[in-house]
């Protein structure tokens, strides 16, 4: 399974909504701390790109010392229609610096200096070192799991489905595995995420739950991806 690290490097560097919470900029609108772009740095520091004339840019250029504590709170939404569509925050707090150069006009970058960082998603809650967070790679499938998660829900919705077929068999041993499988033979089966380690699939009936199906070694990009799908839709069929 991927680390703490590199969970919260692939929400930091994927397309999910962010906001930049500062003490003392309670009236300010949330859109307006939404960061524009957002990258890491070989140091592990977060740049913000916002509008010259945001709010944090101000309370950056403000700051006494250049200490201004902040927190980039980055919300990971579901691409698909599921229930419970929320599958994680990620955190990052630490100090926000105004960066001169390396923005477009009428833009301006703030620095953030991670101090400390926690996730909170379908693996669980833990926090994260700043120095594990630096060295973390992001998953090799962020910049493409949405599309590929929506094309898996319209066009391979019945090999999906044949997943839950897999069940019984991954569960042996366990005391749930009959009503999981059984289960999952009268729901509907969405693929919820993607990562180089596998698939997770929710289930949705008469209860829901979630179901992880490994791929058989981690993928490193979308052509390993595809054998790898092809794997697990031929032991469903099998």
């Amino acid at each position: 399974m991927p680390s703490a690290a590199e969970r919260t490097r692939t929400l930091v560097q994927s397309t999910c909504s962010a906001v930049l919470i500062i003490p003392g900029l309670d009236g300010a609108k949330p859109y307006q701390l939404m960061p524009d772009t957002r990258s890491v740095g070989p140091d592990g520091e977060v740049f913000l790109a916002f509008p010259a004339d945001s709010p944090a840019v101000r309370a950056a250029a403000h700051a006494q010392h250049d200490e201004l504590n902040a927190v980039l709170e980055i919300t990971d939404v579901a691409p698909v229609s599921v229930p419970h569509r929320i599958r994680g925050r990620a955190w990052l707090s630490g100090w926000l610096t105004r960066t001169p150069g390396g923005a477009e006009p009428g833009r301006m970058t703030l620095r953030l200096e991670v101090g400390e960082a926690c996730v909170d998603d379908l693996w669980g809650a833990e926090s994260v070192e700043p120095e594990d967070f630096a060295t973390a790679a992001a998953d090799p499938l962020v910049e493409h799991e949405a599309e590929l998660l929506q094309h898996l829900h319209s066009a391979h919705s019945a090999e999906v489905q044949s997943l839950g077929g897999l069940l019984g068999e991954r569960a042996m041993g366990s005391s749930e595995a009959g009503t999981a499988a059984g289960t999952a033979a009268g729901a509907v089966a969405v693929p919820v995420a993607l990562d180089r380690f596998g698939l997770r699939v929710r289930f949705t009936g008469v209860r829901c739950f979630d179901a992880r199906f490994d791929f058989p070694e981690p993928v490193r990009n979308v052509n390993e991806l595809r054998y790898a799908m092809h794997t697990l839709f031929d032991a469903a069929a099998g």
